[in-house]
């Protein structure tokens, strides 16, 4: 038994099951993906980033990111900007959607994102992150939280700041990426910057970075005193991830692997959901990204990358999960 780290997680007025949670991923956290996330014992579902301004000017994109299933709730939406009046603003705009906690994102690091001051350009200015979160906590009737990286180069580390300043504005919870803007997210992350915001506030701190498998979820834990733990790319064609570190810090041992069987159920049901809530053409181009996910290091899996990044039709999805996993 390992000390219990596996517990219900209260942000604001949400309680959540646990406190295993699924970090927010452009081009990953869709919909689908989500819905075969929260199967598998994710405790939150962080959707794909979206712009305040594409709200404000109704980008029909935008309309369809924001789409909630019933089945994964509860839900964290993710904002992006700049403008405390239009963050707030859109905030109110979208509240009677059924997304449980509102998340502001100071962590992207994408130059198109930081050139224009949003993501994790706002955490080079506490009074703007002041103004943002103090906006979208008086306008949204949901827990607001942000997400925000260790600094924005290494001789600029103030998530401990930014995290005082986030509380104090009115945030219920933050997610620590412990990793630099200018990292991305090479090299190692930082869980002593970690364990210093847990230190610094009284609100929940969630840790994101290098959590792979379940003792890895269990040092981050340990180590910083973190009251959750958000995982990002080690998911990525890897949704039994959430069960295998639920079961892990449940029992202190390692879950059985998926079986090939399974791999192959799920990328079906994965191509089946893409095509469902996207459209064949959509739906199956996207799903070239997910099959080289979910193949890595598998016997045959670069000679079958070809085929993979050919695929047009579901026909084509079921011949190469086929040749991939039977």
């Amino acid at each position: 038994m390992t000390d219990n780290l596996y517990r219900p997680l209260t942000i604001g007025n949400v309680t959540l099951d646990g406190n295993i949670i699924l970090a927010p991923m452009a081009g990953v956290t869709d919909l689908p993906f989500r819905l075969l996330c929260r199967e598998q014992g994710s405790s939150l579902q962080c959707m794909e980033m979206v712009s305040a301004k594409a709200i404000l000017y109704n980008n029909k994109n935008t309309d369809a990111l924001m789409e909630i299933h019933p089945e994964e709730v509860p839900v964290s939406l993710q904002l992006f900007g700049s403008d405390p009046e239009i963050m707030g603003d859109m905030a109110k705009k979208i509240d009677e959607r059924s997304f449980s906690v509102l998340d502001i994102n100071m962590g992207c690091p994408v130059p198109k994102v930081v050139n224009n001051g949003e993501g994790s350009a706002l955490m080079r200015n506490p009074h703007l992150v002041e103004a943002i979160v103090k906006s979208m906590v008086k306008a949204s009737s949901k827990p607001v939280t942000v997400k925000i990286r260790k600094g924005f180069t290494e001789d600029e580390v103030n998530a401990v700041e930014i995290a005082k300043v986030a509380e104090a504005a009115g945030a219920s919870a933050i997610t620590v990426h412990g990793r630099t803007r200018e990292q991305y997210y090479a090299g190692k992350a930082d869980w002593e910057i970690i364990r210093q915001v847990k230190e610094a506030v009284s609100i929940p701190v969630i840790g994101n970075g290098d959590v792979t498998d379940g003792p890895s979820a269990e040092a981050m834990m340990k180590e910083t005193g973190c009251d959750g733990v958000a995982v990002g790319r080690a998911v990525r064609g890897n949704p039994f991830l959430f069960r295998e570190i639920i079961h892990y810090l449940k029992t202190g041992k390692e879950a059985e692997k998926p079986s090939r069987q399974e791999r192959y159920d799920t990328i079906i049901r994965h191509a089946e959901l893409q095509l469902k809530y996207k459209g064949e053409y959509i739906g199956i181009r996207e799903m070239r990204k997910h099959i080289g996910w979910y193949c890595a290091g598998l016997p045959g899996a670069s000679r079958a990358r070809g085929k993979v990044n050919e695929m047009e039709t579901m026909e084509d999805v079921l011949k190469v999960a086929r040749e991939l996993f039977c």
